[in-house]
C-alpha cells in the first residue's frame, strides 16, 4: 500500500468517524481541513491524499479526521476539538503536532487551548481566532447557497475566494467538476459553516503553549490576512509568514507551501 496509506473509522459517542492514515515517520502529524468537510468527509481518499502529500508521508505518521457524521446543531469547534482528544485516546495518540487548515485551524486552536498536552508543534493556516466581516460575507453566501440547493453555486464561489493568477481558471474548471458530485444534503455543511462563524478564541489565545507556525495570504478573500496577523499578536510562541499574491487556497496554489510546514515541524 502506497505509504501504509489506510481509510478508516472509529466510533465517537453515539456516532462515527472518517479518518485516513498514512506515512512512514515515527512522529504524529495531525492534519484537520476545513468547511468542505461538511461536503466530503476523508472516507477513500487516504491513497490520493497520502500521493499529494508525499513529503509529509515520509517524515511522519499522518492523521487526517473528519468531523463526526451525525453532526448536532449547535456544535462547536471546542466540541469538535473535543472529539479529536477522545479520538487520540481511543488509538493512543499520545500527542502529535497538528495542523489545521481554515476551519482545521480554529479547531486547532481549541485543541490547543482545551487539551495543551495533545499538541507538540503547531500549524494554523489562513485561518481566525473569531469572526470578521469578510468571514461572514463568505459564510453566509455559502449557507444560503447551500439553503438554495445550489452546489455548484457553493463550488463556483469557493474557487473565485480561493485562487489567484492562472490558478483561478485551472481552480474554476475543478470546481466544476466537483460539483457533479452532488451531496446528498447541506446540513453538516452549514453546521460547520455556523460553528466558524461563532468560533472565538481572541481573548484565550495567550493559553496557547505550543510553538506556533502561522501562515496567511494577503488577498484572502474567506478569513482575511488581518486574522493571520492578529493570530501571530495573541499567541505567544508565535511566528508568521505572509504569502503575497495568494488568497485563501494558497496551501494548494503555493508550491513552497508544504515544504514549508515540513520545515517548521521537522
Amino acid at each position: 500500500m502506497f505509504y501504509n496509506a489506510k481509510n478508516e473509522n472509529i466510533k465517537i459517542g453515539d456516532t462515527d468517524c472518517d479518518f485516513i492514515s498514512f506515512g512512514t515517520g515515527t512522529e504524529n502529524l495531525i492534519m484537520l481541513p476545513g468547511v468542505g468537510d461538511g461536503l466530503k468527509t476523508a472516507r477513500g481518499i487516504a491513497v490520493p491524499f497520502a500521493f499529494m502529500y508525499s513529503g509529509f508521508a515520509e517524515r511522519f505518521k499522518v492523521y487526517v479526521f473528519s468531523r463526526r457524521n451525525n453532526l448536532p446543531e449547535g456544535f462547536t469547534t471546542a466540541d469538535m476539538a473535543d472529539d479529536i482528544d477522545e479520538i487520540m485516546a481511543q488509538r493512543g495518540i499520545e500527542s502529535a503536532h497538528v495542523f489545521g487548515v481554515s476551519q482545521g485551524g480554529m479547531i486547532s486552536q481549541q485543541l490547543a487551548i482545551r487539551h495543551p498536552n495533545r499538541v507538540n508543534k503547531l500549524v494554523l493556516a489562513v485561518t481566525a481566532s473569531r469572526s470578521n466581516d469578510i468571514m461572514k460575507e463568505a459564510l453566509e453566501t455559502w449557507i444560503e447557497m447551500a439553503d438554495n440547493d445550489d452546489y455548484a453555486g457553493i463550488m463556483l464561489d469557493t474557487a473565485m475566494r480561493s485562487y489567484t493568477g492562472k490558478y483561478l481558471e485551472r481552480g474554476i474548471k475543478m470546481n466544476k467538476l466537483l460539483s457533479m458530485m452532488k451531496p446528498k444534503g447541506y446540513d453538516r455543511f452549514k453546521i460547520l459553516c455556523r460553528s466558524c462563524l461563532e468560533h472565538n478564541t481572541y481573548d484565550q489565545l495567550d493559553q496557547i503553549k505550543s510553538p506556533t507556525l502561522i501562515i496567511g495570504a494577503d488577498q484572502d478573500m474567506v478569513v482575511s490576512a488581518e486574522a493571520s496577523r492578529e493570530l501571530q499578536e495573541r499567541i505567544p510562541s508565535s511566528e508568521l509568514f505572509i504569502y503575497e499574491g495568494y488568497s485563501h487556497g494558497v496551501y494548494e496554489q503555493a508550491k513552497d507551501f508544504n515544504d514549508r510546514v515540513i520545515e517548521y515541524l521537522v
